[in-house]
């Protein structure tokens, strides 16, 4: 009893997590630059192309999934507080750079994307690893909350970038970007110092209470499920070198390709494909070409910031949905439902509620991914290796990073201006993300599970 009253309240654990999350989520605001970089050099910009727009940002989060599978494998070695503090200072370190040397395209490239991304990757699986073991019966749930904040952050950031109108008794802000200057730099790279800054201070607060539970710890009135030959229940575990021998792991990394594809293309465009369907399609207007863009990116960044909130949201509802239908089946009906909207979505974006409506949709499954693969990785493989195992599979989010980004780049460099050339990506997308559901129908319990069940 004694020991017990020693414990760190577990609670404290999901708040310091979302406070992570919150600066980390920060790679997800990067569509409100985007508008910014992809200005020609003559008219105050950064003359970067669409596709090279979404270089920076794929690169951010390859390097954040490739550098999450080592962070995994090194958290047992140095403990989650010095990794999760490590990876605060490495993403502050990158946007302080950054709004130094990120003038030019290898200057972001480097800066936001790599040296950003790999410091994302160090933290990341901090919150998600040390909440599960605190949270064992609450699995689905936890998992939700601690990366909430990744989601709800991208709004944080977005807004004090780009700005916002009047809000009840909050006086309308024109955003860091217009109003801001550090050092003499431009806004884009003002902000990226400010971000730096705020990034680092608030992943080292939330790493003080990143600590994990005693062994064998077990939370009051709660017993260890038994493994069942028909369920993956976490209760048999599997090493990351046994795990990727089994066909299950491949099942989830594909699903989690297919499924992270949808969300990830639309963070990046989002901003450049609702201003170009907004204007074509007549819902947006204004007195001069300047004036029309500007109305449709206010539209796009509201339907951005509200994509951002439903992100954070959707990890935890559909956290706590998995917990009551089962990880498979939440798996499988996300998928189906993202892929459903994103076949539809070019036309929803067209008009300004449609735009916000299937904005709001696509976050709210997306944010479901961040919920459902680290519980489906533990059901599956254990909770033991949960931090070295998920980071095998979140090297989908890699590949759905770099793929998403740049196939809507490609499409709208080539299209000249014809909005109809964004119809494309969305279908391509929206197949990935119903094959994605297919493969959740089939996908089964690992046979080593049930061969070793006897043991656990």
């Amino acid at each position: 009893m004694s020991d017990e009253k020693k414990l760190m309240n577990r609670w404290l654990v999901v708040v310091g997590a979302i406070a992570i999350q919150l600066a980390l989520g920060a790679i997800y605001a990067w569509s409100v630059f985007t508008k910014k970089i992809t200005v020609a050099v003559a008219d105050g910009g950064y003359g970067f192309t669409a596709s090279q727009a979404g270089w920076v940002f794929s690169a951010g989060l390859a390097t954040f999934a490739l550098i999450m599978v080592m962070s995994g494998r090194i958290m047992p070695k140095v403990g989650p507080r010095k990794l999760a503090m490590a990876g605060g200072l490495v993403l502050g370190a990158g946007y302080i750079l950054g709004g130094f040397l990120g003038s030019s395209f290898i200057g972001q490239l480097i800066c936001i994307g790599i040296i950003g991304g790999a410091g994302i990757g160090m933290a990341y699986v901090v919150p998600i690893a040390v909440s599960v073991k605190w949270f064992p019966d609450k699995k689905g749930m936890i998992a939700g909350l601690a990366v909430a904040g990744f989601g709800f952050g991208a709004t944080l950031w977005v807004k004090l970038a780009g700005g916002y109108g009047e809000m009840l008794f909050i006086p309308s802000f024109d955003g860091l970007l217009t109003t801001t200057n550090i050092f003499g730099l431009p806004g884009v790279q003002s902000v990226f110092v400010i971000y730096g800054i705020a990034f680092a201070v608030i992943v080292f607060l939330g790493s003080l209470v990143m600590v994990n539970p005693p062994e064998g710890y077990k939370p009051a009135g709660w017993q260890p499920p038994v493994a069942h030959p028909s369920k993956a229940t976490g209760a048999v575990e599997l090493t990351s070198a046994e795990m990727v021998k089994t066909p299950q792991y491949w099942g989830l990394l594909l699903m989690f390709v297919g499924s992270g594809l949808a969300g990830l293309m639309v963070i990046y465009c989002i901003q450049l494909f609702g201003i170009d369907a907004l204007i074509a399609s007549g819902a947006v207007t204004g007195d001069t070409p300047e004036n029309a863009v500007t109305a449709a990116g206010l539209v796009a960044g509201t339907a951005m910031a509200l994509y951002a909130i439903l992100n954070g949201l959707g990890r935890i509802v559909w956290g706590a949905v998995s917990d009551k239908i089962g990880r498979k089946m939440a798996l499988t009906a996300m998928c189906f439902f993202q892929g459903i909207i994103m076949l539809l979505f070019f036309y929803m974006g067209k008009s300004e509620i449609g735009l916000i409506v299937g904005a709001c949709i696509i976050g709210f499954n997306f944010g479901g991914n961040f919920a459902l693969f680290p519980t489906a990785t533990a059901d599956f493989f254990g909770n033991k290796s949960v931090g070295k195992n998920y980071g095998w599979v979140f090297l989908a989010y890699g590949v759905a990073g770099i793929a998403g980004p740049q196939v809507a780049g490609y499409f709208k460099d080539v299209s000249k201006g014809n909005v109809d050339a964004w119809m494309t990506p969305f279908i391509i997308a929206g197949v990935a993300c119903l094959l994605a559901g297919v493969l959740g129908l089939v996908l089964k319990a690992p046979k080593h599970a049930h061969a070793t069940a006897s043991d656990s």
